[in-house]
């Protein structure tokens, strides 16, 4: 039988008190740590979302531009943003937003109104019907109510018989916001009195979006055009202008006025020689007849569905950039041979071009006997006197909603891209919604096999080399240490 030891109770009390102390240091170091953790979390949670959050998404999704900070960090009014959603049913990426918009500005304030609490609150600002994680801004007696559809749009890609989805929530929100601090806005002025066509729908409601408030003109009512007026539109007239509302407008861009212009061949009331005088004082020549396109490249579906080239402008540039098409149906061809250096072409067909005399009554799309030789202009801008400008298109149907469609709304931003120039434009109309569609990677057949060869082949076996490699390694280490 083994002799035991036994420790004296003293050395055993000492150990024993050491133990203690250890673990009761422990316990402290670890209570701290965790304060100091709550601490950090609490402030952390404190800090606004821009401090927190990076934005690593392609569309920058969960970020906004410099435009909408110059818009927020010149508020001088209490802006409040009325989120109407239902507890649980925010959605994730407007909550992102809002907490961006709150964090920087005091002036503005987010707060949530739950429909099942407050069943009528959306009464008072639209006759719609209200979806979950719509918006409605106020300051003082205005406001603009944000409903779920304008925030995320969905534009038929036709093309590909899709729909293209995208975010604007940025846009729409910085847009009220800029509405209702305004009590100045610009003033578009829509001219009657020549059969002009109805503004689209989808171009009519970028126009609102961008703040512009449009009004009707008739210049055989008024001795002259109204100071207010920032721009006036001539859209889609029928029949021609008299000399007299000629004259008018060309003394009003002559002194600085702006003026667009939206009018392609007519079907029946032959062609507006009055309007296109304006043209004519700069030396360019309107073709009768309808631009049809003999290269491919230049057409869609159509011949007379036109594929222009865009000429670097500060119009055509944010187009270009994105390699977006803008298509010119049933337009008219402009001729600048022997234009002055105030007209600056916007877009051009190909040489191939020509226009068919016939008209609407064409009956081919073959080159016949008067037919006149491309190439054309089909858009120009014109600087005049005193800072005036005129911004021409040969196409009254390009900014319809179907040829709209198939630009992929290009044909109505290059639309709002010429307001733009014209009324001069303002931080919260350059902000364009994100494109919510996956970007695929496409590659062969051959990259694909050689890939599958590499992740499936040679990488694994070369890590096993390794593997095996610093094991061996080791043994031979350890037997020449032995």
């Amino acid at each position: 039988m083994k002799n035991r030891k036994f420790l004296p109770d003293r050395e055993r009390a000492a150990r024993n008190r050491i133990a203690f102390q250890g673990g009761s240091y422990s316990l402290v170091i670890t209570a701290v740590v965790l304060a100091i953790l709550i601490a950090v979390n609490v402030l952390v949670s404190a800090l606004p979302t821009t401090l927190t959050k990076y934005d690593i998404s392609s569309s920058k999704l969960y970020s906004i531009t410099s435009n909408t900070k110059v818009v927020v960090n010149a508020l001088e009014e209490d802006v409040t943003i009325y989120w109407i959603v239902q507890s649980g049913q925010e959605d994730s990426v407007i909550e992102n937003l809002l907490g961006k918009y709150e964090s920087l500005s005091d002036h503005i304030q987010v707060v949530k109104k739950n429909p099942d609490v407050y069943p009528t609150f959306a009464e008072q600002y639209t006759d719609e019907t209200v979806q979950n994680n719509s918006l409605v801004v106020e300051c003082g007696d205005r406001s603009r109510y944000i409903g779920y559809d304008d925030i995320y749009l969905q534009e038929a890609d036709m093309y590909s018989y899709s729909y293209n989805t995208s975010f604007d929530g940025e846009g729409a929100i910085t847009s009220a916001i800029d509405y209702v601090v305004t009590e100045d806005l610009p003033q578009l002025y829509l001219l009657e009195g020549h059969g002009e066509g109805e503004l689209p729908a989808t171009f009519s409601e970028q126009i609102e979006k961008e703040n512009i408030e449009t009004q009707s003109l008739s210049l055989l009512t008024v001795d002259e055009i109204p100071e207010d007026a920032d721009c006036i539109l001539i859209y889609a007239p029928t029949s021609d202008l008299s000399q007299e509302e000629v004259e008018m407008l060309s003394e009003y861009t002559k002194n600085g006025g702006k003026l667009m212009v939206v009018a392609g061949p007519t079907e029946e009331n032959g062609t507006l020689e009055n309007l296109y005088s304006l043209l004519a004082d700069y030396g360019v020549e309107t073709c009768d007849g309808i631009v049809v396109e003999a290269d491919r490249e230049h057409y869609t579906f159509q011949p007379y569905i036109l594929l222009p080239d865009l000429v670097s402008n500060d119009i055509t540039d944010p187009l270009i950039e994105e390699n977006y098409y803008v298509n010119m149906p049933i337009s008219q061809g402009l001729i600048l041979d022997n234009a002055t250096d105030a007209v600056t072409e916007l877009m051009t067909t190909s040489e191939s071009a020509f226009s068919k005399i016939a008209g609407y009554d064409l009956d081919t799309y073959e080159k016949e006997e008067g037919d006149i030789d491309g190439p054309f202009a089909v858009a120009v801008s014109i600087a005049c006197d005193n800072d005036g400008q005129i911004v021409w298109f040969s196409s009254s149907a390009f900014l319809e909603d179907m040829y709209n469609a198939w630009s992929s709304g290009s044909n109505s931003d290059l639309a709002m891209n010429a307001l733009s120039s014209l009324i001069g434009e303002r931080e919260a109309m350059a902000i364009r919604s994100k494109s919510l569609n996956y970007n695929y990677l496409s590659i062969s057949d051959s990259t694909a096999s050689l890939l599958k060869v590499l992740m499936i082949g040679v990488f694994p076996l070369g890590y096993l080399g390794i593997g095996i490699g610093v094991i061996l390694n080791r043994r031979r280490k350890q037997n020449e240490a032995g």
